[in-house]
This record gives C-alpha cells, structure tokens and sequence, in this order.
C-alpha cells in the first residue's frame, strides 16, 4: 500500500524512523561510563609507580622489563578505550565539535565502524602481544603447556586481525569500484 493513499501509514513509518534514529542516544552513557573508567587506568598506573619507587632498588631488570610491560599494557588498553569511545561516539550518536582548532585528533572523523574493527583486532594483537612478551620473560615460572596457549592464543589473534583486514580491504575495494 503507498504512502500516498495511505497517510497514516507514513506517519507511523517517519514515528517509528525517527525513534530508531534517536535511539543511538542510548550508547552515549556507554561511551561516558568508558572515558570514566580511563580515570581508573590512571590511578591503577600512579599506583604502580608508587608501589615501584621504594622496590626500585632491589629490583632485578627482569623485574623492571615486566613492570615496564605492565605500564605499557595499561596505556595500550586505555588508548583502545580512547579510539572506541571517540570513534563510535562520532561513527553512531553524532559528530564531536568540541575539539578546537589544533586540538582535532588526526584520525577522528576518518575512522568508519569497519577501520574502528581493524583498529580495535589491531591493539587487541599489540596487548596479547605484551603478556605474551611478560610470560616469556618469566619463562622459567611458567609451565611449557601454558606458554604453548598463550602463543596459540596470539596467533588466533594474530589470524582473526589479518582476516578481519582482508575482508574489509575486500568489502571497501567493492564499495570504491561502485562509487
């Protein structure tokens, strides 16, 4: 039945549209409850080196490499939180203005839900990569079986970031060849 015949049926088409539409404001107090939850890696990483300074002294450099990895893993971990709140907050409720003049991040607005993917498999393989880099400097504390998973586990991660690409690079290629 057309709209035209029917009124009626085309203003519950445009109610139920523009509710769906309003809905992404639903993600916004995700996104919020994410950048809250950056306060917490902040604390978690001045806890760390508040706990490291009176240790420093008696730490062995292993002891150090993995403290330093365990730093690093935080900042990956909160730069993924980052990328996520940033880049789907603008790919799914509305564009950030609230960045002025120099202080535009290089990459917002250019990353699409499908680049937002990639992005995230990509810091998901950098962090694996990390406690798998802490488990074989502990090697010698960690049971063969055990570290034998953790590389088995970071190879799949390894695997679904690269299938994850080629299937995008394969999906964006068809887009590009219809535009």
């Amino acid at each position: 039945m057309s709209h035209e015949r029917n009124p009626a049926a085309g203003l519950v088409e445009t109610t139920i549209e523009r509710f769906l539409f309003w809905g992404r404001w639903l993600l916004a107090p995700l996104y919020v409850g994410l950048t809250l939850l950056l306060l917490a890696f902040g604390f978690k990483l001045l806890q760390e080196l508040v706990h490291l300074v009176p240790r420093l002294p008696a730490m062995t450099e292993a002891d150090l490499v993995l403290t330093a990895l365990g730093l690093i893993d935080l900042a990956l971990v909160a730069n993924l939180v980052v990328m996520v709140v940033l880049s789907g907050y603008e790919n799914f409720v509305s564009r950030i203005e609230a960045a002025s003049g120099g202080d535009q991040l290089s990459w917002m607005g250019k990353v699409d839900a499908g680049t937002l993917k990639i992005k995230v498999a990509a810091s998901i393989v950098a962090i694996s990569s990390i406690h798998l880099l802490k488990a074989f400097v502990n090697a010698q504390e960690i049971a063969n079986d055990k570290l034998l998973w953790l590389v088995v586990i970071h190879l799949a991660f390894v695997v679904s970031a690269l299938i994850l690409a080629y299937v995008d690079k394969i999906a964006f290629a068809m887009h590009r060849s219809h535009d």
